[in-house]
């Protein structure tokens, strides 16, 4: 029996919640039991509100990225093969080439250098040494070195990587790495201690045996090309200062995170990306604890793709800002994660987490926009956790399961929200207004103990209905999120309605 206390504390038009708080007892077979309804409802989805964005706007834009506002005006050409094939014209004018076997190494003074590199090494390397920024071409070419990085740029200046149009460039490393040259730093299969920034329309293959796949001691920027890290020991892009994508196409497999920035930012504008890593996805940290630095991740755009074993699937260690793009995380650790705030203003973002919270700031969480499902673990994890601080929801469609949630700030939130008990994997949550107006229609892909659900179809002193089980006929879907159909009603669960911008059938609320 219900109780006159909870009736009071949860203010409903009609309690009928047992089947929801005892994790929806009731399934789709009970169609005919009371309160069941086999009317229909049609699922229409409309835009939902938005509220103004917060968080990062930057883009990390910087017109010296661009290769074509560079000029090179003389080619260097490398083509490896059964002996090294040199075409040197600067060979008196600054630009010296030493060959050992297969192994390449340019030094430079020269200005507005072009190297043009192609053919295959199974044993070989090319190391460059330059005094000014230059352009690098892989024009079709296989290098393999076995003890040591295939390319490995000693220089603090901008290399421009240009992928050849309709070029395989594969790279490949040893699993041990001889002694360096005075102490160099080389931990990559393609390792540059200046920025690398990649272009082209062709593709990169790059296996990483010692270390990392792709790495940088400043920073990393792919505008476009087809980059593939197809295994990594550690990293597969990893990048002292930044990493900023414009486009292209990245896929990564790495034994730990798939882009890992030691002690600055991840901006993502565009691009695809795939990335299958033990550790974290992405992630910008503090790897020395250099208070100086503040970290932060920005996605304005793209699709990204991230499946962890162990880590986390975004992780910044002060702020994470989603502005746009199509974001689908399956992590073990928590989906997204910051140490100081969640931002999400546009964008579809799924994050399911099998072990602990789907969407975790340290501090505060905002959305303005967007559609979010999170699915967090089991009691205590969360589909959304901020350790009771602020909440806030002023736009989008927002739905959260797992063990338990943090509760919307009402002070600050203008859209009105739903907190309930639980359901069972592969089971309708359906709600519509009195009129019979769908509001939402989901079908969870796990047993969870508490729903958050806040969108702008929810307004103020309204009157809803809530159904479990059910079906949906010619339906579309995205995420377990049904965005067209008619759904045929399962059994009728509760009703509430939206006196207070927060209303609470029961669930548990995290609150640390």
């Amino acid at each position: 029996m219900i109780s006159t206390t909870f009736l009071k504390k949860y203010p409903v038009t009609l309690v009928v919640l047992l089947a929801v708080a005892a994790g929806c007892r009731k399934d789709d077979a009970a169609a005919n039991n009371t309160g069941n309804s086999s009317t229909t409802s049609a699922i229409d989805e409309t835009a939902y509100t938005s509220g103004t964005p917060e968080g990062s706007t930057e883009t990390g834009y910087n017109e010296d990225d661009l290769v074509e506002n560079a000029t090179f005006s003389s080619v260097v050409e490398i083509n490896f093969g059964a002996a090294v094939t040199v075409t040197n014209p600067l060979s008196a004018a600054g630009v010296t080439v030493e060959q050992s076997g297969s192994d390449v190494t340019v030094t430079s003074t020269a200005k507005e250098v072009e190297y043009i590199l192609s053919g295959t090494t199974t044993d070989g390397s090319l190391k460059i040494y330059s005094d000014n920024k230059f352009r690098l071409t892989l024009n079709g070419v296989s290098v393999t070195n076995n003890d040591g990085p295939a390319i490995n740029i000693q220089s603090s200046k901008r290399a421009f990587i240009v992928l050849a149009d309709n070029t395989t460039n594969t790279l490949t490393d040893g699993s041990a790495y001889t002694v360096s040259v005075n102490g160099e730093d080389m931990k990559a299969t393609f390792f540059s201690e200046g920025q690398l920034i990649f272009s082209g329309e062709g593709s990169l293959s790059v296996k990483g045996n010692y270390k990392h796949g792709i790495c940088s001691d400043d920073y990393v920027r792919i505008r476009n090309g087809n980059i593939q890290v197809t295994g990594a020991v550690s990293d597969g892009i990893h990048a002292n200062d930044a990493f900023i994508a414009d486009g292209g196409s990245v896929t990564i497999t790495a034994g730990s995170d798939g882009i890992d920035v030691e002690e600055g930012f991840v901006i993502i504008n565009d691009g695809t990306f795939t990335l299958n890593t033990a550790d974290d996805g992405i992630v910008a940290s503090y790897e020395e604890a250099d208070e100086s630095i503040t970290p932060y991740v920005t996605i304005n755009g793209g699709i990204i793709n991230i499946k962890t074993t162990e880590g986390e699937g975004i992780e910044s260690k002060s702020v994470l800002t989603i502005n746009d793009g199509d974001i689908t995380l399956q992590t073990l650790d928590d989906g997204l994660n910051a140490s100081d705030a969640i931002y999400i203003n546009g964008g579809t973002v799924y994050a399911y987490a099998t072990g602990n919270d789907a969407i975790d700031s340290n501090g505060i969480i905002t959305i303005t926009g967007g559609k979010v499902i999170a699915i967090g673990a089991r009691q205590p994890e969360a589909g959304f956790d901020c350790d009771a601080r602020t909440f806030k929801i002023t736009g989008g469609l927002v739905i959260g399961t797992g063990g338990a949630t943090s509760s919307p700030t009402a002070s600050v939130s203008t859209m009105y929200s739903l907190i309930m008990g639980g359901g069972n994997a592969n089971q309708i949550i359906h709600i519509e207004d009195a009129e019979g107006n769908e509001i939402v229609t989901f079908l969870s892909p796990t047993t969870y103990s508490t729903m958050l659900f806040a969108s702008s179809k929810l307004q103020a002193n309204t009157a809803y209905n809530i159904y479990t089980g059910g079906s949906v006929s010619s339906g579309s879907e995205w995420q377990g999120l049904y965005t067209s159909g008619t759904y045929t009603k399962g059994s009728s669960a509760a009703s509430f309605t939206t006196s207070n911008k927060v209303t609470q059938l029961g669930g548990s609320i995290s609150r640390n």
